[in-house]
């Protein structure tokens, strides 16, 4: 897929995630043959009045470059500002607008999501960043807010009006939140409406899902979220599964070992002790259906020392081979 004047290896991508998706995780992402990353959704408000723990957010590693930067906010002239101070990041190839987080709290400031009652002021956002942006800008959002209120066509066609160079589908709604089964008819729908890329999203799992994601709805791209949780190696494996149609075998217990102690390192060299904290997540998902696993996570759930974690996943790992 052509993002601006930049053309991505590969058309299968990681979707931005919450306390997820940061740095580390990306680079992972990236080595596993990840077609393009988005960061965790930024602030602009918190760029605007200088937070650290919001600028930290935009610590962008030269392994993953480039990446598109997911803004969220419901201020048009400080998601504007704030898009043309990112834009100028060399390793930034495009300023994604977050149209789709059902937070709660991100929803009740009329952000997110609940963008999606307000057209206007959707409209009004994204003509204001693509005019101030010196990258392409996107928009992601969902199906509507509710079964009541399913506008996505509608929506996409405005955002394309509005200038959006691309758009990415959640197949729910708002309501849905993450529960469900995502709706591909929609996605398709949208596909057909407009004549700017579109990106799928929603619950590519593995190989066959994301094939089936493809020739469903006709999309340019898919984003990949709760399936590359402690699995990202699924992107080399739906890269591989699209150009030959053969099926890699699964990954090696040495192998996916090796990735929980990289991740783990990076979290270490690059978050500290906060970043040990939120490995504890990772590594659950890690490990998930792994015999005997239970113990080992709650044990992991009460440490925060990277060289005591390592030991015990080593120890662990042992058990398995």
């Amino acid at each position: 897929m052509k993002i601006g004047n930049y053309t991505t290896n590969n058309d299968v991508f990681l979707a931005p995630m919450a306390g997820v998706t940061d740095k580390a995780f990306r680079i992972i992402c990236k080595e596993y043959g990840c077609g393009m990353v988005y960061t965790e959704m930024v602030s602009s408000k918190g760029l605007f009045y200088g937070s650290k723990k919001t600028n930290f957010l935009l610590d962008i590693d030269e392994k993953e470059a480039p990446v598109i930067v997911q803004l969220f906010g419901s201020e048009p002239e400080i998601m504007g500002q704030m898009a043309e101070v990112v834009s100028q990041n060399s390793n930034v190839v495009s300023i994604d607008i977050n149209m789709g987080c059902p937070a709660p709290k991100i929803v009740k400031n009329g952000e997110g999501s609940a963008l999606m009652k307000n057209p206007t002021l959707a409209y009004n956002i994204v003509k204001n960043v693509v005019n101030m942006s010196s990258k392409p800008v996107s928009v992601k959002f969902r199906k509507g807010w509710d079964e009541a209120n399913i506008n996505a066509v509608e929506f996409a066609k405005m955002m394309e009006d509005a200038g959006a160079s691309f758009i990415a589908v959640h197949g729910r709604t708002r309501e849905q939140m993450y529960e469900g089964r995502a709706d591909w008819d929609i996605i398709r729908k949208v596909k057909e409406s407009v004549a700017i890329p579109v990106i799928g999203n929603g619950d590519v799992v593995d190989e066959k899902s994301a094939e089936q994601l493809f020739k469903t709805t006709g999309v340019d791209a898919i984003l990949i979220g709760r399936g590359a949780l402690g699995n990202p190696w699924i992107f080399k494996r739906i890269n591989h599964y699209i150009e030959t149609g053969e099926v890699l075998p699964e990954i090696s217990i040495e192998e996916k070992f090796e990735v929980i102690l990289k991740h783990l390192r990076m979290a270490d060299e690059f978050k500290g002790r906060q970043g040990i904290i939120e490995m504890r997540k990772h590594i659950a998902w890690y490990l998930k259906g792994l015999k005997n696993s239970t113990h080992v996570k709650d044990m992991i759930n009460k440490m925060d020392n990277r060289i005591e974690i390592e030991e015990l996943l080593k120890k662990y790992m042992e058990t398995l081979i």
